[in-house]
C-alpha cells in the first residue's frame, strides 16, 4: 500500500470515522487509520485488512507529525474538537498538507477561523472545517440559495429530524460546549454570535411534503452561524431543530444510533430546509437523506477530492460553501443525498 497517497482519518475508531473510513475505501482511496487509542486502532486493522494504523495522542507533536508523514491529507473525525482541532491542525500545516474536519462545535469552529487563518493562508493550505452534516450541507445550501446575491437579510437552517439518536462522541462535545458556555445559549444576531439566557422557545416551521408542519425549538444554534457568516453578508442566521429530534438529544436514556442496514446507517431520515430572505424575497434549499452522521462521510470525502484534485475557489480557512462550488457539490452527493435547489 502507498501511505504516502494517503488519507489520514483521525478519530477512525469512533462512529463517523469508521463511515468515513469506509467511504474513502469504497471510492478507491487510500485511507491511514489514527486516533488516541492504541489497542482499537489494533482491533480496527485486524478487521479491515489493508488499513495502516498510527496511533498518535493529541498532546504528543511529534507523534503527530509521524501519523501524518507523506500523507496527502488529514481528516478529523475526533471530538470533542475543542481539545483536538488545533493540534491536529497545527499539525497539518507543518506537513503542508490539507485539513479537513467534522466538528459541529460552534466554538471549536469559530476559533479555527480566528487562530489558523493566517498561517493557513500563509502556508497556502486548504483548511475545511465543520465539512459534515452540521455546517457543510448548511453553508453549502445556503450558497446555493444565495445564488448571485451577494448579501441576505436573515438565513434560516431547520433541521427536521426523524429523531436523533446521539453518539457518545455527540455527548462528549455537547458537554464541553456547555461547559465553555458556562450553561448560556449562543445566537447569531447584528453580525456577530452571542451569548444569552433566553427561555427555549417552540415555533412552527413548515417542511416540505411530506414532512409538513412541525413543532421546531427556535433557534436551536448549530455550526451553520459559524460557516455561513464567514463568508456571506448576512446579519443574522438563525436554526432550527424538530422537537423529537431535540428531545431525543436531551434524553439521557436516548440509546446510540442502531444500524438497520448493511451501510451501517440508523433508520433516521433528515430534512434540511434553508430559506434566504433579502429586500422582500426568498429563496429556498433543502436536502433530504439518511442518517446524519453517516451522511457526513460522503460529505467530507467529496471534498477531500475535490481538495486534492485542485478543484477549490480558494485556500487557507474556509467553509463548504467557500472552498467549492455549492449546488454543483450538493448534486454530487446523490444518491447519498437528494437537493431541490433554486433554478
Amino acid at each position: 500500500m502507498n501511505e504516502r497517497a494517503a488519507v489520514v482519518v483521525y478519530g477512525a475508531t469512533g462512529h463517523t470515522g469508521r463511515f468515513v473510513l469506509a467511504e474513502l475505501r469504497g471510492r478507491g482511496l487510500t485511507a491511514v487509520a489514527s486516533g488516541r487509542d492504541a489497542e482499537r486502532l489494533a482491533a480496527l486493522a485486524a478487521e479491515w485488512p489493508g488499513v495502516a494504523v498510527r496511533p498518535a495522542a493529541v498532546d504528543d507533536p511529534d507523534a503527530l507529525d509521524r501519523a501524518l508523514a507523506g500523507a496527502a491529507a488529514v481528516i478529523n473525525c475526533a471530538g470533542p474538537f475543542a481539545v483536538t482541532a488545533g493540534p491536529l491542525v497545527e499539525a497539518a500545516l507543518r506537513a503542508g498538507i490539507p485539513y479537513l474536519d467534522v466538528a459541529a462545535e460552534i466554538e471549536a469552529n469559530a476559533a479555527m477561523f480566528a487562530d489558523h487563518a493566517q498561517a493557513a493562508r500563509a502556508a497556502g493550505v486548504p483548511v475545511v472545517p465543520a465539512m459534515a452534516f452540521y455546517g457543510g450541507l448548511g453553508d453549502l445550501l445556503v450558497t446555493a440559495a444565495m445564488g448571485d446575491w451577494t448579501a441576505a437579510d436573515t438565513v434560516d437552517v431547520a433541521y427536521g429530524l426523524s429523531d436523533w439518536h446521539p453518539t457518545e462522541g455527540t455527548r462528549a462535545a455537547g458537554r464541553v460546549s456547555h461547559e465553555r458556555r458556562g450553561g448560556r445559549r449562543v445566537r447569531y444576531a447584528d453580525g456577530a454570535l452571542r451569548y444569552h439566557d433566553d427561555a427555549v422557545r417552540q415555533a412552527q416551521w413548515d417542511f416540505p411534503e411530506p414532512l409538513g408542519r412541525r413543532a421546531v425549538v427556535a433557534e436551536f444554534t448549530m455550526a451553520d452561524v459559524v460557516t455561513v457568516p464567514s463568508h456571506l453578508a448576512v446579519p443574522e442566521v438563525r436554526t432550527h431543530m424538530a422537537v423529537e429530534a431535540a428531545r431525543d438529544l436531551a434524553g439521557a436514556d436516548t440509546p446510540a444510533p442502531e444500524a438497520v442496514d448493511g451501510l451501517g446507517r440508523s433508520a433516521q431520515t433528515f430534512v434540511v430546509d434553508v430559506r434566504v430572505r433579502a429586500g422582500g424575497v426568498e429563496r429556498r434549499a433543502t436536502a433530504r437523506g439518511q442518517d446524519i452522521y453517516a451522511v457526513t462521510a460522503p460529505l467530507v470525502v467529496e471534498a477531500v477530492q475535490r481538495v486534492l484534485a485542485g478543484r477549490t475557489r480558494t485556500t487557507g480557512v474556509a467553509s463548504a460553501g467557500a472552498m467549492f462550488g455549492a449546488a454543483e457539490f450538493l448534486r454530487a452527493l446523490a444518491p447519498h443525498v437528494t437537493v431541490d435547489l433554486p433554478a
